[in-house]
């Protein structure tokens, strides 16, 4: 039996149960031949202890240690070299460029939380010096659970922004790998692993388990151990870990990014004077990745005369090639949610050429009654299909506007006199999604200090945060205040003399100073 098959439980590898799955390739349309062992309820059990009685640990390492832990880790990703690139591109059928810019940003992403934690202010220090004295910062949760994503086998996996996020706030992490890429996965925690041992982190700060049904992440979802979870992926999964740790006798948070149909509303003035070049942008967003993008622009609005804009459309579309999905299921998925949108009434506009075993890109037309009648239309369609929906006037696009769910992303894309003729529709969309975008598209999200991956309700659960950039460190603390303590007793961050020399809130007023 081959190592890359089983649990990485801390250290040590474990191969206890008898069930087995494989990847599938997805250039090849076949099988690969490495078998990986579904994770027994004893190993998902003998991972979470681990990681809790790593935390008592972990949380008191310093800033600079688990810094220099997250640092090792980029290196060791770095250092499998091609290994790690051509094994994901194996598993889910994605070009190597592609995949060496996720590495990248993988990479990137641990050294930015490296680089926070480090500098310390994200602790978010307060301090009132009154009767009584008050003084509060952010601590770490527990032991947590990441779940990694179908279609970002590293930047959302295994050592992905999750997984980054919570080490980062002192949080032992307890990894349910994708099985779209279960190789992929035990190749980054074989990285972990490295890091862990070179920084001498505690065992048990970081284990993976594999498996292909559900079991295992229902599992986690009920251990008493865990303090949190998240989970990126379909609506029915993040809701289903939601609702198992909802009943839990004590809840947790479950911080699921589920997607959306991110609408793109395209104004009058903008679809006059530059129509046709929108639509080449659209198609290239749209179909980016074969559409299997969480960000992926799967509704497209518009109002006024856009029979140019729509034989461009059409144009564009009939020249695209089919693509591979990243596994049968999600091809089968896509077929199934076109056929669907089909049965409410949506009708082809356009369509790329087909291939057996492949996915061709669909854009689809429907008017604004239609889709009120009907409104699972603006479900998501996981892959390169869009709806063009056709509003009489600009009050219906803001009635439109007005009844759409929660999104991760809603973008205008308008001349400036349409902006600023249409400040309302920011407005409406400033309540349905997290990120709003003006004359762009969403598929790329950059990881900053200021991006925000998350929207209302089902776009992800809470909605309050974010699974993209350094905000997301916060799913994974809670705020403790310490009353009248006497000064040795408490933290550094929030001592009177701040040897860490951060940023605190000191009796209403931002400053580094120590207090005197």
């Amino acid at each position: 039996m081959q190592d890359t098959g089983l649990q990485m439980i801390g250290n040590r590898l474990s191969g206890e149960g008898s069930q087995t799955f494989r990847a599938w390739a997805p250039a090849q349309q076949e099988w690969l031949p490495q078998e990986f062992r579904e994770a027994t309820a004893g190993e998902t059990d003998a991972a979470v202890l681990l990681a809790a009685k790593a935390f008592p640990v972990y949380k008191k390492t310093t800033a600079a240690a688990r810094a220099a832990f997250l640092r090792a880790i980029a290196a060791s990703l770095e250092a499998l070299g091609e290994v790690l690139l051509q094994t994901a591109s194996a598993e889910t059928g994605l070009p190597l460029p592609r995949l060496q810019g996720e590495r990248e940003r993988t990479c990137n992403q641990l050294r930015l939380f490296a680089t926070l934690i480090e500098e310390g202010s994200w602790i978010n220090a307060r301090i009132d010096r009154g009767t009584p004295d008050v003084r509060q910062m952010q601590i770490p949760l527990g032991p947590v659970a990441v779940f990694g994503a179908s279609n970002f086998p590293l930047a959302f996996s295994v050592a992905g922004g999750d997984t980054a996020a919570a080490l980062a706030a002192g949080c032992p992490v307890v990894c349910k790998a994708h099985p779209a890429h279960p190789h992929t996965s035990h190749l980054a925690a074989t990285a972990i692993k490295q890091a862990a041992q070179e920084t001498q982190m505690p065992e048990g700060v970081f284990s993976l388990l594999q498996g292909a049904t559900i079991e295992t992440g229902q599992a986690l979802a009920r251990h008493p151990q865990l303090r949190a979870i998240a989970f990126t992926g379909s609506f029915a999964g993040g809701k289903a870990l939601y609702e198992t740790a909802s009943r839990r006798p004590v809840p947790i948070p479950v911080y699921a990014e589920m997607g959306s149909v991110n609408p793109v509303f395209v104004l009058p003035g903008i679809l006059k004077e530059n129509g046709e070049a929108l639509a080449t942008q659209y198609l290239q967003s749209l179909t980016q990745g074969v559409g299997q993008f969480c960000t992926n622009p799967g509704v497209l609005i518009t109002t006024g005369n856009a029979d140019s804009f729509k034989a461009a459309l059409q144009r564009g579309m009939e020249a695209l090639s089919p693509g591979c999905m990243l596994t049968p299921g999600i091809l089968s998925a896509y077929q199934k949610g076109l056929q669907h949108l089909n049965t409410l009434g949506a009708r082809a506009l356009a369509k790329a050429p087909e291939a057996p075993g492949k996915a061709a890109a669909v854009l689809l037309q429907a008017d604004l009654q239609q889709v009120q009648d009907n409104p699972g239309m603006l479900h998501e369609v996981f892959g390169p299909a869009g709806l063009l929906v056709s509003a009489g006037n600009v009050a219906e696009m803001y009635a439109f506007a007005e009844q759409l769910e929660g999104q991760l992303t809603a973008t205008i894309h308008g001349t400036p006199a349409d902006l600023e003729a249409h400040a309302g529709l920011i407005d409406i969309l400033r309540e349905k999604a997290g990120r709003l975008l003006v004359n762009g598209f969403p598929t790329g999200v950059a990881v900053n200090h200021a991006m925000v991956h998350g929207g209302p309700w089902p776009a992800t659960t809470p909605a309050a945060g974010t699974s993209v950039g350094t905000g997301a460190i916060y799913r994974f603390t809670r705020p403790v205040c310490f009353q009248d303590f006497p000064e040795g007793l408490l933290p550094e961050q929030l001592r009177n003399e701040n040897p860490q020399n951060i940023w605190r809130l000191a009796n209403g007023q931002w400053t580094r100073d120590a207090l005197t």
